[in-house]
């Protein structure tokens, strides 16, 4: 392992640290530690940082649009669009970049709609999802792009929707806060401390 390289008055020279993989590796005969080290259990993963998509259109009134989710997470549950927060990214282009993806939609007038912190420690989920609010281009239908992952979607109407426990977490969470996508107000996030804590 290297030394520090130092000048008598001045701070060690932090370019000749060895990387912390590379002083694990020598520290570990190049193997890798396992999870638990002296004694310290392993720590549950960092929160996620996602993007949920309210999409309504102008020819489904009072709808979004819900599709349902299929694999090892919330599977037969009824999620928006979105995905995980790219390098770089703005919110806006995210939730643009997820719903052409996912459902062949193109957005118009995106903004911030509200933001929910969900944890389910039982499935070792913890996400904060800012959701996004944009419309469909006029006449457009969704398609659905990425069939192992999802169903299908379809016009839901908000005030008809599946009960809570048949939502995915993200969505579950934003009608909980009392969330209308029919009003640009923001008073759904009133007194909201950032906590779901989730069966």
């Amino acid at each position: 392992m290297r030394t520090l390289r130092t000048t008598p008055g001045r701070p060690p020279d932090w370019r000749s640290r060895p990387h912390p993989a590379a002083a694990l590796r020598a520290l570990t005969g190049g193997t890798e530690p396992p999870p638990a080290v002296m004694g310290e259990t392993a720590q549950p993963p960092r929160p996620g940082i996602g993007v949920g998509v309210v999409i309504t259109s102008p020819a489904h009134p009072n709808c979004v649009l819900l599709g349902k989710r299929k694999g090892p997470v919330g599977a037969g549950t009824y999620q928006l669009p979105g995905g995980h927060l790219e390098f770089g990214e703005s919110l806006a282009e995210c939730a643009a970049r997820e719903t052409l993806e996912e459902a062949a939609l193109r957005l118009r007038n995106v903004r911030f709609a509200s933001a929910v912190n969900a944890v389910c420690a039982a499935a070792r989920y913890h996400y904060v999802t800012v959701l996004m609010k944009g419309e469909a281009e006029p006449g457009a239908e969704p398609r659905n792009r990425e069939p192992e992952k999802n169903e299908g979607w379809e016009w839901v109407k908000w005030d008809e929707f599946p009960p809570a426990d048949q939502l995915f977490w993200a969505l579950r969470c934003l009608r909980e806060q009392g969330y209308n996508p029919f009003t640009e107000e923001l008073d759904h996030l009133k007194g909201y401390t950032g906590s779901h804590q989730l069966a």
